[in-house]
């Protein structure tokens, strides 16, 4: 058994035309051509996408006596995102090729400059350029930013060319109005980040759930950016999910917390079938307007590696901005050192949709099977037990004799206790290939000899490997296999 090797161009193509084929990811609005950087889950994505948003959620809520969850609403008083910094300074710097007539991120550019800098070995190079960069965006001198692109000969992609035009700011935010008739609506805007909900709520949070500091506040929800330059598939989109925990500290002990979270946070990635090989620390050189400490989790996606998740000490910018523009104190009184005081916050952010892009990435594998004149390519997903869309498929080997009822008994038997599918059409190998495609870990099969002696064949996805199992051991063997248990018991260790 060979694993094939691809092309990293390729790699993503092969991966968007799976997702569509086999009911993980659909364009938005397809049969009216489609929407820009919006994607709609399909039957197969969903269970995956709910999977990894329940797995992240048990392993905030239920496995820290200290994290709780809420769900804020999408729409906030305009004023929170006046507090945030948002309606000031949520901008991205664009830059246009006046030859492609294409539109780039000035960071991305020279982000990506900087990595190529480090493939080629010489990370210290991209390090200064990175500070560079952050220099002059922190001056908000667009002209220098503009000025470095030109001197590191950055290039369009498509026109080969350095025509570029001035660098320019854009407000990332969608706004919309809120009210009966028009003359009297009220500008309000869709939630950029989830942050922002748990912000206002935190004493509501604290005072009804007793809650001591430190403890956090875990949320999942959809955000919304008008991202200018949106591509490589779901990585980048107008529409996303956020899986955020905000974390309240004593100030002074935010640095301890900052670095726990940051172990704790790579553990889970790795805990969910994310190689460490895949995996990397990248510290941010350019901090935004609230944080004392910034790092981002990266993921090898075949672009690259690009952010997956954010762990971020942002001081008590939030908390003091909202007071000190609600006038309603955010003050928490400890009782330990008899002392109020305005918590200081360590944010976790992961995005559900690169996350899911990720486990797919990770998971979509080709390799050669057989010897010879009998060698043929094979696909499959390797996607962890407990985050397959698909738990057990149930086969009976043939639809007569009584093995496709016998099939159907243990199916209804199974699927109270985990996702089951029933598969009866085709030819057994046809059957095993459709479940591979979609990542199902075992295949339960039913034949002849399950008729005389009440056992089964179970099949894993990985190894193409069978095992004789008794009907009466089925569900506790195949349930200990896909239980969420397995992830979290190496969270725990």
């Amino acid at each position: 058994m060979e694993n094939k090797k691809q092309d990293t161009a390729s790699a993503l193509k092969d991966i968007i035309s799976h997702a569509k084929e086999y009911g993980f990811v659909f364009p938005s609005s397809e049969i009216y051509d489609g929407l820009q950087a919006v994607y709609d889950y399909g039957q197969n994505g969903v269970e995956l996408k709910n999977n990894l948003k329940m797995v992240w959620w048990k392993a905030m809520t239920m496995l820290n006596d200290n994290v709780v969850g809420i769900d804020a609403s999408i729409f906030m008083h305009p004023l929170i995102w006046k507090a945030s910094g948002h309606v000031d300074s949520f901008n991205d710097p664009m830059i246009d090729n006046k030859d492609s007539k294409k539109r780039y991120r000035a960071d991305t550019l020279l982000e990506d400059r900087a990595a190529q800098y480090e493939a080629e070995g010489k990370a210290e190079v991209g390090k200064a350029l990175l500070q560079k960069m952050a220099k002059a965006l922190d001056a908000g001198d667009l002209e220098a930013v503009r000025q470095i692109i030109i001197d590191e000969n950055i290039t369009c992609p498509i026109s080969n060319t350095a025509n570029w035009t001035e660098v320019r700011q854009f407000n990332l935010m969608f706004s919309t109005q809120v009210g009966a008739v028009s003359e009297d609506a009220s500008l309000i805007y869709l939630r950029p980040e989830t942050a922002q909900g748990i912000f206002v709520n935190f004493l509501n949070v604290q005072k009804t759930g007793r809650m001591k500091v430190p403890f956090g506040i875990a949320q999942i929800g959809k955000a919304f950016r008008n991202e200018i330059v949106a591509r490589n598939f779901i990585f980048r989109m107008r529409e996303f999910e956020q899986m955020e925990m905000q974390f309240f500290v004593r100030p002074g002990t935010e640095m301890e917390w900052y670095a726990a979270w940051k172990e704790v946070r790579m553990k889970f990635h790795q805990a969910i079938g994310l190689p460490a090989s895949k995996l990397k620390f990248h510290d941010h050189e350019k901090l935004a307007h609230y944080a004392n400490a910034a790092v981002d989790i990266e993921y090898e996606f075949p672009f690259g590696f690009k952010e997956m998740e954010g762990i971020h000490s942002r001081t008590d910018f939030d908390l003091k901005a909202h007071q000190d523009l609600s006038r309603k104190k955010q003050q928490y009184f400890d009782p330990e050192i008899n002392e109020n005081y305005i918590p200081y916050v360590v944010e976790t952010s992961v995005g559900a949709d690169r996350l899911f892009l990720a486990i797919l990435c990770n998971a979509y594998t080709e390799e050669i099977v057989g010897e010879g004149d009998q060698q043929k390519q094979r696909i499959y997903l390797n996607l962890h037990p407990a985050i397959a869309p698909i738990k057990v498929a149930v086969l009976p080997l043939v639809k007569k004799d009584g093995l496709a009822e016998k099939a159907q008994e243990i199916s209804r038997s199974l699927k109270f206790a985990f996702n089951t599918t029933y598969d009866e059409g085709g030819a057994i190998g046809k059957r095993y290939t459709r479940q591979d495609l979609i990542g199902t870990p075992y295949c339960v099969v039913i034949d002849y000899q399950t008729m005389e002696d009440d056992t089964v064949t179970v099949r894993d996805r990985n190894t193409m490997s069978q095992e004789r199992i008794s009907i009466a051991d089925l569900k506790e063997k195949l349930g200990y296999a896909v239980s969420m248990e397995r992830i979290f018991e190496k969270l725990l260790v």
